[in-house]
């Protein structure tokens, strides 16, 4: 019998490997290309394509200034940076003080105008996530400061940031035995095409508090115990009777560039009608964020786990942020919320609500089961309790690189814990920095998640670029339709987070305004691609590598799931499977040979699968399209 964990491990290397292959074949086909064109083109036409040949992308990278620390990886490499940073910004001679600058300027502009600076010895991460205190002698890293060195440092620094247009913020300062302060320096974007986004989707057991929790983070204002703060966030009229979300409701918090949330002027009102009403356009928290983050509000109740799941693997979030409630644990479909985002591979960060109205016994207890889960073997993830700005601003960094699961608890009544939350979301990196998801150099793959009608406008679909770039005027086929056809249309438009941009990068969830497009022609799991001569081949029967996570009975022959992969959802069947006995159990993995019961789809090898009927669940990879 296999265990998850190795599974998922298979799987990232089969997934990493296609993915490679597919990318040096692109490499190769251009090579091919640009063989030809210079083949069939003069020799002034030739040498001058061949100036053009070097991809900015690949020569980014060798720039002379601060290049091995920047490259490296962990907190030992950041760390090395402002080691380097403090003597420099110290020292009186104005060559030091343009080093700093320099070296300030290339950190902003390489990690896209967003740097964390620490000054000062700080506690090591295994103290300070463990919540211990560290003593005189040991637990600290980094060069120790005086009171006067920390002022000197924060001064010179806000002069440097200020010099090249960006702003400072301190997001902690300690002056006690060990001066230390953090520093966030951030760059305004120029539009809202480059604003930083980070993608979370939030989950867990139904009355957990979760559209509670992101109407307080959106909307500012606290909650009043009976649901105030969730009425706004709601789409339906049922939902609005019930309480409970049944549909996949997208939030976004803006942060500017100080750091400080963009909310409404209403925000501490006490009137339920002006806080629904007054409430700021997401064009207007675009154009003033310097980073957006964007909620996912997933259901929570059991009915509607397909609608969870599509939102989960269609989505692709940088973090699942998983809602307990602190009277109730970690309960029925919490831990199936958490099983997924862990299949998925997905970093989750556990918030613990309603504080305020639980018993400190109760309290005590759902926290010992949290933890419990959670260092399980299973989940094999490091629990860190949030409970200084400290913490918050030292886990968002290491959050992605180590098994870290930041657990904070909160009161949407009283506000507490709140202010760590906002700090931990404001550092974390932006989901397109996630070179290894999203490539701009590769030609242009969209896949649409959601379609609309829009009057006066047409067919709008809404998704996420997996590749390449787009501008607002390029012809682009979609499909597979029902035959495995792609057509031709162009974009008329594109918008980002409701606000108009001329052009979209990879890893960014914008919208399409389609060019004589029916609405019915266009269904969610499609793709957008480039025109070219040969468009890409809908795929009816794929072979995958499947490890059955839960099943009543057994799996046979011509068996029927619903199949997640990405953007796709749809029922499949099971046509062969190599397991000698011919049939699979809990806990067995074998190689499948699906079929797509209804329309042929596009997909590729090494995409994650999952795939469910009732209570059986399965988790795979793609390994050879038929």
């Amino acid at each position: 019998m296999t265990s998850l964990r190795t599974f998922q491990t298979e799987i990232d290397q089969i997934h990493h490997r296609e993915v490679a292959k597919q990318r040096a074949q692109i490499v190769a086909d251009r090579a091919k290309a640009d063989k030809e064109v210079k083949k069939t083109h003069s020799k002034g036409h030739a040498r001058k394509e061949s100036t053009e040949v070097p991809d900015p992308s690949k020569t980014a990278g060798k720039e002379p200034i601060a290049v091995p620390a920047v490259s490296g990886e962990g907190e030992t490499a950041l760390s090395d940076i402002d080691e380097r940073l403090q003597p420099l910004l110290l020292s009186r001679i104005p060559e030091k003080l343009e080093q700093a600058r320099n070296l300030i300027a290339s950190l902003l502009t390489r990690n896209r105008g967003e740097y964390v600076f620490r000054i000062g010895a700080h506690p090591t991460g295994a103290r300070l996530y463990a919540g211990e205190a560290a003593t005189e002698g040991e637990g600290w890293q980094g060069t120790p400061c005086t009171v006067a060195e920390l002022d000197t440092i924060i001064q010179q620094t806000k002069a440097a940031v200020d010099e090249v247009g960006g702003q400072l913020s301190t997001l902690f300062e300690s002056r006690d035995d060990h001066p230390r302060a953090a520093l966030l320096l951030r760059l305004p974007p120029p539009d809202v095409a480059l604003t930083a986004e980070v993608r979370c989707a939030v989950v867990g057991n139904v009355d957990s508090g979760k559209s509670t929790t992101l109407g307080v983070l959106t909307r500012g204002a606290l909650d009043d115990g009976r649901g105030r703060a969730r009425v706004s966030l709601f789409r339906h009229k049922h939902e609005i009777e019930s309480g409970r979300t049944s549909s996949v409701g997208m939030e976004i918090l803006g942060f500017g560039p100080t750091g400080k949330p963009i909310l409404p002027q209403t925000a501490h009102s006490n009137d339920p009608e002006t806080i629904r009403r007054e409430k700021l356009g997401w064009e207007e928290i675009s154009r003033q964020s310097s980073k957006i983050i964007s909620f996912s509000d997933l259901a929570g109740h059991e009915r509607y786990l397909k609608t969870t799941l599509y939102g989960l693997t269609s989505g692709s979030p940088s973090c699942v942020i998983l809602i307990v409630g602190g009277n109730a644990g970690l309960i029925g479909m919490s831990k199936e919320h958490l099983a997924i985002a862990l299949a998925l591979s997905v970093p989750v960060v556990v918030c613990i609500t309603k504080i305020d109205m639980t018993p400190a016994n109760v309290l005590a207890k759902t926290v010992e089961q949290v933890s419990k889960i959670l260092r399980s073997p299973g989940c094999r993830k490091t629990p860190v309790f949030v409970k200084s700005m400290e913490c918050a601003a030292a886990v968002s960094q290491a959050f992605g690189k180590e098994r870290l699961a930041p657990v904070f608890q909160l009161s949407n009544v009283t506000g507490e814990g709140l202010d760590f939350l906002r700090t931990f979301l404001n550092l974390l990196p932006a989901s397109e920095s996630d070179t290894e998801k999203f490539i701009s150099d590769q030609p242009l793959e969209y896949s649409v998640t959601e379609v609309y009608s829009v009057p006066y406008v047409g067919t709008v679909v809404d998704g996420i670029i997996n590749s390449g770039s787009i501008k607002a005027g390029d012809a682009v086929l979609f499909g597979p339709d029902s035959n495995g056809n792609f057509h031709g249309t162009t974009v008329k438009t594109i918008e980002r987070k409701r606000a108009r941009v001329a052009s979209a990068d990879a890893g960014q969830c914008v919208s399409f305004a389609l060019k004589r497009v029916r609405r019915t022609d266009v269904r969610k799991g499609m793709v957008l691609v480039h025109k070219t001569d040969s468009p890409p081949k809908a795929v009816r029967q794929f072979e995958g590598q499947v490890l059955i996570l839960y099943h009543n009975t057994t799996l046979q022959t011509n068996y029927q799931a619903m199949l997640h992969c990405g953007a796709v959802r749809q029922t499949v069947r099971i046509v062969s499977m190599d397991h000698p006995q011919g049939i699979l159990r809990t806990g067995d993995r074998a190689t499948v040979t699906f079929e797509f019961i209804s329309q042929p789809e596009y997909i590729k090898e090494g995409m994650k699968l999952l795939f469910r009927e009732g209570k059986t669940k399965g988790l795979g990879v793609i390994t050879r399209i038929l």
